[in-house]
């Protein structure tokens, strides 16, 4: 039996998308074996009140890191959209337009910590497999019972190939850790200081950035 298609899917707020974004993309890709990654950011996150930039301008930043980096592809279905970006929507339409496919979903350990707060949380689940980019040194023993649980029902070494071929979906994985402790909350917060931010994006990104005089 052949291994399915493979997408992976890198959702998120990208305000703006950076080094934490996308340096563990390209080691869960290479991990995976798959070729092209999807970023879709999106229109109306339901767990943000506010986001900085427009969408317009969040979606020239991606597009900016997928010309740079080939695995990358700009997927602009939520923004297209213009309401609430539930990830379970997002999904299924991605797999009735590609139903033979695997769909690999990357989060990080915080969204799954809240993953059963997430809208129609069990459905994304027969939806796709969830990959779990997380810090070095993590305490998986701290993890709230909740978490535990679900780990316990979902969690699958990448290694078991049969498995992941014959379920399309379903498992939650936990590749080798990388580190890259970045986020966009940081990152605003040194622009509104007019603190360096050289090595934490592309500089085509951050070109963009004080071009648009965003974040200051």
């Amino acid at each position: 039996m052949s291994m399915p298609k493979i997408i992976a899917i890198l959702g998120g707020t990208f305000d703006p998308i950076h080094n934490g974004h996308i340096l563990p993309a390209i080691h869960v890709a290479k991990w995976l074996g798959v070729s092209q990654v999807s970023l879709i950011p999106a229109h109306l996150p339901p767990h943000k009140s506010t986001v900085n930039a427009s969408p317009q301008q969040r979606a020239d930043m991606v597009k900016l890191v997928c010309d740079s980096e080939p695995l990358f592809v700009y997927d602009q279905r939520e923004l297209k959209r213009k309401t609430l970006s539930y990830t379970v929507d997002t999904l299924k339409e991605i797999k009735q337009e590609s139903p033979q496919t695997a769909l690999f979903f990357i989060i990080g350990m915080d969204s799954l910590l809240t993953f059963k707060r997430w809208h129609r949380w069990q459905e994304i689940l027969t939806l796709c497999h969830l990959v779990v980019n997380c810090r070095a040194n993590y305490p998986f023993d701290n993890l709230p019972a909740s978490t535990q649980l679900l780990l316990k029902s979902h969690q699958i070494d990448k290694n078991i190939t049969p498995q992941l071929i014959n379920k399309k979906a379903g498992y939650i994985l936990f590749p080798p850790e990388i580190s890259c402790d970045v986020s966009s909350t940081l990152i605003r917060s040194r622009i509104k200081q007019q603190q360096s931010c050289d090595n934490l994006m592309p500089a085509s990104v951050l070109n963009y950035i004080n071009k648009h005089q965003l974040y200051g």
